[in-house]
This record gives structure tokens, sequence and C-alpha cells, in this order.
């Protein structure tokens, strides 16, 4: 008898606590140095339909900063830590040499919010060079976080 109940007990909590509204949290980058861009895609949409925020708090780079693109803008902010890295998209052959994808490129630029990609412009665009957004360029396009 007890052994049922305490299964029934169990059984209802674990219950409750799916009928829970989710908390919001937070995602905290700390230091990314980009990869792969189709992992960062799925992270980054599980993240926007999780509800969210997403604090950068150091640098996040090349594909990192897809979290523009995927991630509602009102739920980003930034610390003074925060850096963001930009450059144009690559792939690598089988050989292992990296080569340019001017068409990948455009398509990346053209997804960043428009206050960003005014800035990527503003700096000659996409190119092989690391583009790095901090400080107060960064704090006038998104909020540092509370």
């Amino acid at each position: 008898m007890k052994k049922a109940l305490s299964k029934t007990i169990v059984f209802a909590i674990a219950l409750c606590a799916l009928a829970l509204p989710p908390a919001h949290a937070e995602i905290r980058i700390l230091a990314s140095p980009g990869g792969e861009v189709g992992p960062f895609l799925k992270l980054f949409d599980r993240v926007r339909e999780s509800g969210e925020r997403v604090v950068i708090d150091g640098p996040c780079l090349s594909a990192c900063t897809l979290v523009l693109d995927v991630v509602p803008s009102d739920r980003i902010c930034v610390t003074r830590r925060a850096v963001l890295g930009f450059h144009a998209a690559r792939s690598v052959d089988r050989r292992g040499r990296m080569y340019a994808e001017p068409e990948a490129s455009e398509v990346v630029l053209q997804a960043y919010p428009e206050a960003v990609r005014g800035w990527i412009l503003r700096r000659g665009g996409l190119s092989s060079r690391l583009l790095l957004l901090r400080g107060r360029e960064l704090a006038a396009i998104y909020p540092r976080c509370r």
C-alpha cells in the first residue's frame, strides 16, 4: 500500500511540474569562437522558442552572431565585456582549404538587424577581415543588461 501511494505521489508531483509554466531563464554567451552554422541555428531556434533572454557577456564571433537574426532583439542584451565579431562566410574543401562563399555572405548580411547591417556596411562589408562591434557602438544598438 505504501509503495503504491509513493508512486501516486511521485506521479502527481511530476504531473504538476509539467503543468507549471516554464521559468524564463537566460542564456549567457561568455566566449564563443563560432563554428559551423547549422548547430548555432538549431540552438538559437530552441532559445527563441523557449522565450529565454540572451545575455552576451564576452566574445560572440562568427556563427555565434547569428543569434542576432534568430532571437528577437528585445530579448538580447549586452554587458561591457560583449564583443560581436563578423566576417564573410567561408567553407572548407576536401583538401582542408578555405574558400569564400559570397552568396552565403550576402544572405547572412541581409539577415542581420538593420542597425547591425548598417554598421557592417559602413566598415566595408563582410570580408575575410574580422570586424569587431563592441563598447559604445554595440550599446547604441543593444541595451546593456540589467
